[in-house]
């Protein structure tokens, strides 16, 4: 999608909106007579942020999916919610969830969290189950996508979805037109991003826990919908497989899922750094 710099001038854009750091860039570049409001050096620095927001699925009321020993999915993605945070900390990253104990939070609301954040990404953690099918098991990683990958990735976005609805986000002070530009922009960079997220998550957790058969997917998740973070949804394993189960109760197999992430997170941003070097 091509944006003239005639049709920003003439529609007046002023968004409220924290917008992805290209995009201001490339607003500023349009305007005649007006420095970009972020120089090439602004760019890298503030491109070097390094915000991780946390999503411990579930919670409070909400036990998500229960093993056959009565373990709740919301303790155990917690309990790995902890680790992942050490082990990110330690590696120098700010660190958000959106929750940290045992308490209820809103799908919209832990959106709400990493753009209030202005999180670099949103990284929400799960596990899985398949009543009619134990056989099932091993990891999975989810981006958003309006049309599922697969009837089990649609089986688990609406298993995981509340009735809520999620708002997009409100772009003030512009036409409805050039609103719908840069929102889809915006949603653009962020599903490249996105998908760059699960490609490093896939293979940091290939070589020390099971995957599902393709285990790159996509579904309608709610808590996925933002447009300006680049986000994924982990699905650590199945509670409703015995072997999976096994595991997840152990602190060492969830310690694996954690420094397994860390490094997906640390590929995402070296690769990040790589182009923002190129500008």
């Amino acid at each position: 999608m091509r944006l003239s710099r005639r049709f920003l001038l003439d529609s007046g854009v002023k968004a409220t909106i924290t917008l992805p750091l290209w995009m201001q860039s490339a607003l500023a570049r349009a305007t005649p007579g007006q420095p970009p409001r972020l120089s090439r050096a602004a760019w890298r620095e503030a491109s070097a942020r390094r915000l991780v927001v946390i999503d411990p699925g579930h919670g409070g009321h909400d036990p998500g999916a229960i093993g056959q020993g009565n373990i709740f999915e919301k303790s155990i993605v917690l309990s790995t919610a902890h680790d992942l945070r050490q082990a990110l900390e330690r590696g120098g990253y700010e660190v958000v969830m959106t929750r940290s104990r045992d308490i209820f939070i809103p799908l919209q609301t832990r959106v709400d969290i990493a753009e209030r954040h202005k999180a670099t990404l949103f990284l929400s953690i799960h596990a899985n189950s398949v009543a009619h099918d134990p056989a099932v098991r091993g990891a999975s990683i989810y981006t958003f996508s309006n049309h599922a990958s697969d009837r089990l990735a649609a089986r688990m976005a609406q298993s995981e979805n509340s009735v809520e609805s999620l708002s997009n986000p409100n772009f003030r002070g512009v036409s409805p037109q050039v609103a719908k530009i840069l929102f889809a922009l915006m949603a653009h960079s962020t599903k490249i991003e996105s998908h760059l997220l699960q490609q490093k998550m896939v293979g940091a957790l290939a070589p020390h826990v099971p995957l599902l058969p393709n285990p790159a997917r996509h579904a309608t998740f709610a808590v996925l919908q933002s447009s300006a973070i680049p986000s994924v949804l982990v699905e650590t394993a199945f509670l409703s497989n015995p072997a999976d189960e096994a595991e997840l109760r152990t602190p060492a197999f969830r310690r694996r899922i954690a420094l397994s992430m860390k490094s997906a997170v640390d590929a995402w941003f070296l690769a990040r750094q790589h182009a923002v070097a190129n500008l």
